[in-house]
């Protein structure tokens, strides 16, 4: 049985890093998500980086009345990858927008792409690790049980330092390895 490696970047957008909703924590994994990046790509291994994505009226919606911090409009500069991790996707990363928190996409594209019958390794990285990160990773842990899934720790961030490590509990405690 062959082994399908993926690595999935969530989220490193300018409005999660220096924009509407970044932090300073948010801003120290930059590199070395960018170097991990990089790493995963030179192995041969599958890159897909999601994109939170919204429309111009994100304050109507039920997400947005309960986080009323415009973020992430498609086509805004804050909507757009930060350049140094643009620069590591590099030309041939997947991009799959979603317009919330866990991308229901991300299963049916690893499932396609490695086979019905490989073993996946999945590792994520991004922001922020209290939402999307952990929304990201307990659904594919939900739809792949018997894979590999792991969450590099320093190279995400969380809306606090607290909930990002609650959210590596919670996590952990779902047998997703904290890497």
């Amino acid at each position: 049985m062959n082994t399908s490696n993926f690595l999935i970047a969530v989220d490193l957008q300018n409005d999660f890093i220096d924009g509407a909703l970044g932090t300073k924590e948010a801003e120290a994994i930059v590199d070395a998500a960018a170097v991990r990046i990089r790493q995963a790509r030179e192995a041969g291994w599958q890159v897909i980086a999601t994109l939170d994505t919204h429309r111009e009226d994100y304050l109507n919606t039920p997400e947005g009345r309960k986080l009323p911090v415009t973020h992430c409009v498609r086509g805004t500069e804050g909507w757009q990858l930060n350049p140094a991790i643009r620069d590591a996707l590099g030309p041939d990363a997947q991009l799959v927008e979603k317009p919330t928190f866990g991308s229901v996409r991300l299963p049916e594209l690893i499932r396609a792409a490695a086979g019905p019958d490989a073993k996946l390794n999945i590792e994520l990285i991004g922001l922020c690790t209290d939402i999307c990160v952990v929304s990201n990773a307990l659904l594919l842990k939900a739809h792949f049980p018997e894979a590999d899934i792991g969450v590099r720790a320093a190279c995400c961030a969380g809306v606090t330092p607290q909930k990002h490590q609650a959210a590596l509990d919670t996590m952990q405690s779902c047998q997703i390895d904290i890497l």
